[in-house]
């Protein structure tokens, strides 16, 4: 046992910041992302008290920037991006489809299996938002709720980042936070060595395997059939007709000399939600599909306007519109080869939460008419300009295909819909490949660190063409960049002023004398409890320090019990806290009560197959 320690004022400081940092990862007061750097300041800001350095010396407060762990993150999100640009996606669909055909047993096993390898190389959100269309195409074509499909994709999603180092930020941080603990090690305890790109890679199998397996067999029981949100059954419009009331019929109209419209701007026009939707208009001789609110409606002025037939006919008449008889001026550009209607979701990282559709200008910005929102249960679809955006909002947008295509380059949104894509680069799959490849290498074959083996294959991925430094730039989530690097200096404290220690020390005495393999399963469980109400990241941050000194204190391994943590925030399938499990719960149509029903189960599965693969590997 590790000689006792006194608690002091700095371990009284430090353990109000966890606090505060627990509260506001909890409460959502800010962002997340703000609460870290918030945490961060605060621990810059304790070297002001006069005569003492601070709880991180200032020359290490912004550490977290440069170090491995976030260079490693960030390669991952650009090779990841990169693989996406090439179309590979889309390949991957064609073959799912080839082999799973309409079986939902098959079709779960090759998509799980599927996207549980991708996320092994980069972030499971970045997996399973790649997945998202490619799922709605599989369901469509083999006639499948989407609903049974979206949530084994999701949570293999996660599992997956457990088959590698790199495939969670977790994971990824592990080694740092090691390093940090070995320089807080007494003297005459063996530093502890850093874990091999593959080193976890039988425990993350033997998870997939069991979330593979569980949905396979049990996912008739627990898999919901979500039917407020039927899967397409024929044609896109049958799809949102069936679950939106959208029924897609595009009529034209015309301003006459005596309507109360003539001099007026499209503003003045109050849409009637389902009833009509105005998404073209042509005057002066001019077209514009999703036009913005100052046109101005002239006499003459052509406007195409979808809904119901008698719903628009009442609509035009109550405005003063001639409806004509066939759709003539908006033939070519509303076609379904060139326009139509798709959705998109709004991610959890997202810069559009809280603000309203009217604020968004989604017209102006991408020139897409909002025609509904799916939140949770609800279709919402009048007076849609001031209600605020949610996580897990899923739009339903109407406009051009070639306009569609500055969503999908924009992270803000997350498109389901399987779009006609003229923007990526096949040609360069080659490159995309070899760049995968010299990344793997240089990590397995090399001494070299993981940030600049993978930055190396990034780089590369930009030189070869695959990516433009744009895109490589939208392809970063810089709110986990700034959350990880935001957090590092907390971890600094918590180590420096033994305040780990002291906290292990009164948890060992509390326990008393039990197992060693007792106290690594505690250590679980706080950390999948930890990683229900905050973040994954926050909650390695936070319990690794205590796990390294819990093992020191009974004599364990404290490398695996740090693993054990790093493990065990991936556990986040019981309620849709983790951004995976946010990304499809509009898609899907799920409730919350869908995760706790399909996700209790999966939690206790994650826990003991992870407890006993770590035993049998380590």
């Amino acid at each position: 046992m590790i000689a006792p320690l006194p608690l002091t004022g700095e371990m009284i400081a430090v353990m109000v910041i966890l606090g505060l940092t627990i509260f506001l990862f909890i409460s959502e007061v800010v962002r997340v992302d703000v609460a870290a750097v918030t945490i961060m300041v605060l621990l810059g800001l304790t070297s002001m008290i006069p005569g003492y350095a601070g709880l991180v010396p200032l020359e290490r407060l912004f550490d977290g920037f440069s170090s491995n762990a976030v260079i490693a993150i960030i390669a991952v999100m650009i090779i990841g991006a990169g693989l996406d640009k090439t179309g590979i996606m889309s390949q991957a669909a064609g073959k799912i489809l080839k082999f799973g055909g309409r079986t939902e047993g098959r079709v779960i096993t090759i998509i799980s299996a599927s996207v549980g390898g991708i996320s092994s190389f980069m972030q499971n959100i970045g997996a399973a938002a790649l997945f998202l269309p490619v799922v709605s195409r599989i369901a469509r074509r083999g006639n499948l709720p989407i609903s049974r499909l979206l949530m084994p994709m999701g949570f293999c999603a996660i599992l997956g980042g457990t088959v590698t180092m790199v495939g969670s930020s977790p994971l990824i941080l592990l080694n740092d936070l090691i390093e940090s603990s070995n320089r807080s090690l007494a003297a005459g305890i063996e530093p502890m060595e850093s874990f091999s790109l593959f080193a976890v890679t039988p425990i993350g199998i033997a998870l997939i395997i069991t979330g593979i397996l569980y949905f396979v067999l049990l996912g008739r029981f627990v898999l919901p059939v979500v039917k407020d949100k039927p899967q397409e059954s024929g044609s896109t419009l049958t799809y949102f007709r069936e679950v939106y009331g959208i029924e897609g019929d595009v009529y034209e109209a015309r301003v006459v000399p005596d309507s109360p419209l003539a001099g007026a701007y499209l503003s003045d026009i109050e849409e009637a939600g389902r009833d009509g939707w105005i998404v073209a208009v042509r005057t002066g001789g001019k077209l514009t599909v999703a036009p913005r609110g100052d046109t101005e409606l002239d006499v003459g002025t052509e406007l195409a306007i979808m809904g119901r037939h008698h719903a628009v006919e009442r609509f035009c008449r109550d405005n003063g519109l001639e409806l004509k008889r066939e759709i003539d001026v908006f033939s070519e550009i509303l076609s379904v080869t060139a326009a139509g209607i798709a959705e998109v979701v709004v991610p959890p990282d997202s810069a559009f939460i809280g603000k309203s559709l009217k604020e968004l200008s989604l017209r102006r910005r991408y020139g897409a008419t909002a025609l509904a929102v799916f939140r949770i249960d609800d279709v919402i679809d009048n007076d849609l300009g001031d209600l605020a955006l949610q996580a897990g909002d899923t739009l339903v947008l109407h406009g051009q295909w070639r306009d569609f295509g500055h969503i999908v380059e924009d992270r803000n949104l997350v498109v389901v819909t399987d779009l006609p894509r003229d923007d990526t680069r096949p040609h360069k799959l080659s490159y995309a490949i070899v760049s995968f490849l010299l990344a793997l290498i240089l990590i397995l074959f090399t001494d070299m660190r993981l940030s600049l083996a993978l930055m190396a294959g990034a780089l590369l991925m930009i030189l070869s063409g695959v990516l433009r430094m744009d895109e490589a730039y939208r392809s970063i989530g810089w709110q986990s960049v700034f959350l990880l690097a935001s957090l590092i200096p907390l971890g600094v404290a918590v180590e420096a002023t033994n305040t780990a220690a002291w906290i292990a020390q009164q948890i060992l005495v509390l326990l008393g004398d039990v197992p060693i393999w007792l106290l690594q399963a505690a250590i679980a469980v706080l950390a999948t409890v930890f990683t229900l109400v905050m973040s994954n990241i926050g909650a390695t941050v936070l319990l690794v320090p205590l796990a390294v000194n819990i093992a020191v204190g009974v004599g364990a391994d404290p490398a695996v019990f740090a693993l054990t943590v790093a493990l065990a925030t991936s556990n986040s399938f019981l309620i849709p806290t983790h951004q995976v499990n946010a990304l499809i719960m509009g898609p899907g149509g799920y409730r919350v009560k869908d995760f706790v029903r399909a996700g209790g189960m999966m939690t206790i599965l994650f826990l003991v197959v992870m407890m006993g693969m770590l035993n049998l590997v380590f």
